[in-house]
Order: C-alpha cells, then sequence, then structure tokens
C-alpha cells in the first residue's frame, strides 16, 4: 500500500468519524483504491454503488479543502460512475 493511500484513508476517517451510509470506491490512479462504508474508510477494491476516480492530487486538494468536489467534477478532474445522488452525499461529507 502507498503512502498516498494510508495518508487519504487517516483523513478520509477523521472527516467521516461516524460512517459513511453506503458504499463508495475512490480510485486515485495508479495508487491504488480506498472504501468507505459504515465502518470508515480503509483501502481496497470492492464492488461499490457509486466509484470516484481522480488523480492523487486531485483527490488530497478535495480533501484538504482546497478544491470543491463539485467544482472538480463539473471541469473534469473528478470523474462519478454508478449513484450520483450517493455521489452528491459524499460531496458534502467531504466540503
Amino acid at each position: 500500500m502507498s503512502d498516498v493511500i494510508d495518508a487519504a484513508v487517516a483523513a478520509l476517517n477523521e472527516k467521516i468519524s461516524g460512517g459513511f451510509d453506503g458504499l463508495a470506491k475512490f480510485v486515485l490512479g495508479d495508487e491504488g483504491t480506498i472504501m468507505i462504508d459504515s465502518n470508515g474508510a480503509r483501502a481496497a477494491d470492492e464492488e461499490a454503488d457509486v466509484t470516484l476516480i481522480a488523480e492523487p492530487d486531485v483527490f488530497q486538494a478535495i480533501l484538504e479543502g482546497d478544491t470543491n468536489p463539485t467544482a472538480a467534477f463539473m471541469t473534469g478532474k473528478l470523474k462519478v460512475d454508478g449513484d450520483m445522488s450517493m455521489a452528491m452525499k459524499l460531496g458534502s461529507v467531504l466540503s
């Protein structure tokens, strides 16, 4: 597992301390994948209700609050596959 994934999992678990009502997957380029569910975030690659795809630097900027998830999606820096309403709910958690 990469340092990028380890850092992202830790940051996500701080942001979503109560877990997430659904199953989401973040794909961070060649770094790997992160799953988020009611237990929090973990490094894994499983089927999900929604998959969000971004380069590691974009994902980091979203986590740090430097990039709005909606703006990243609208500019093509963040791609969404699956349940769009779940993606929006996750976006509000990350903001």
